[in-house]
């Protein structure tokens, strides 16, 4: 007997979400049964109430791809309507990259990440530790004579950033500030004077910011990341230079995270350390 109502609590399950779908898309049962290649009693017996008869597989799935709509869901075997395909495109966006300081995308996903743990591998030095004098030197040849609106215009939305009441987790590689103090590779032409104050603007933010904000130092021949940011469970973004790459999906934030653990737990510097270090590097600065 429970068999019974069982099959017939899936039928009821079927029937209603077949008739929410073709509400929601407007379709009437004449041309869903057009676009399924059937008769229109086919869909009337599958919109019939009282059974606990499913209809063949074949309908199912042809409904399903008409009305846009997943057949797990069609059938009470899942909760998310979407089909496969849409889920697929919202776990994945790819949109442009400009060279800019925090562009509204950026902005964005950290205001929509308030309160949730940021983790983050910059690409160079982070934009939201660096000083005035490196913002100009960084930014200058992109910007040219709209630089300083620029650096205004991101300076409040920076200061947002380190004031949010979400946790930040940096890891850079090693290398990174001592090129950085050394003035070499990337850095090779920034000025000792702007080297050393921007050195001292690090120290102070890594120590009146912690432990709210922490940063770390992986060793890079031993641990490779490309530029990363994890904002708490909600999505993972990755940056490729001239776009970002945004992952909503739970597997791929689990894993980028799981990634960013492993940089936290072999880091050679650690994030209680970091302004000794800093430091110790003023001894590169010539």
């Amino acid at each position: 007997m429970s068999n019974i109502i069982d099959k017939r609590d899936r039928a009821d399950r079927f029937r209603r979400r077949l008739a929410r779908a073709m509400q929601s898309t407007g379709i009437s049962q004449s041309a869903l049964a057009r676009q399924i290649g059937a008769d229109r009693s086919t869909v009337s017996q599958a919109l019939a109430s009282g059974g606990a008869r499913l209809p063949g597989a074949q309908v199912v799935g042809a409904c399903a791809q008409a009305l846009g709509v997943s057949t797990d869901w069609l059938l009470g075997l899942s909760d998310r309507p979407e089909s496969a395909a849409a889920l697929t495109a919202a776990a994945l966006t790819l949109t442009q990259a400009p060279r800019a300081l925090v562009d509204e995308r950026i902005f964005g996903w950290h205001q929509e990440a308030a309160g949730y743990k940021i983790r983050h591998v910059p690409a160079g030095l982070p934009d939201m530790l660096k000083s005035q004098d490196m913002l100009e030197w960084e930014y200058s040849p992109h910007l040219g004579k709209t630089t300083a609106q620029a650096i205004n215009a991101s300076r409040d939305r920076l200061n947002w950033m380190r004031a949010a009441q979400s946790d930040y987790e940096i890891a850079m590689p090693l290398y990174e500030v001592q090129s950085f103090a050394a003035g070499t590779g990337y850095y090779e032409g920034l000025p000792a004077q702007t080297r050393e104050a921007q050195l001292n603007h690090l120290t102070d933010l890594t120590r009146q910011l912690y432990p709210r904000l922490r940063v770390y130092l992986f060793d890079a021949r031993r641990l490779y990341s490309a530029p990363i940011t994890v904002f708490g469970p909600l999505l993972a973004v990755l940056y490729t230079g001239g776009h970002y790459m945004a992952f909503r999906d739970r597997e791929r934030i689990e894993t980028l995270s799981l990634h960013f653990d492993e940089l936290v737990r072999e880091a050679r510097v650690s994030a209680r350390n970091i302004p000794d270090h800093l430091d110790g590097l003023r001894s590169l600065i010539k």
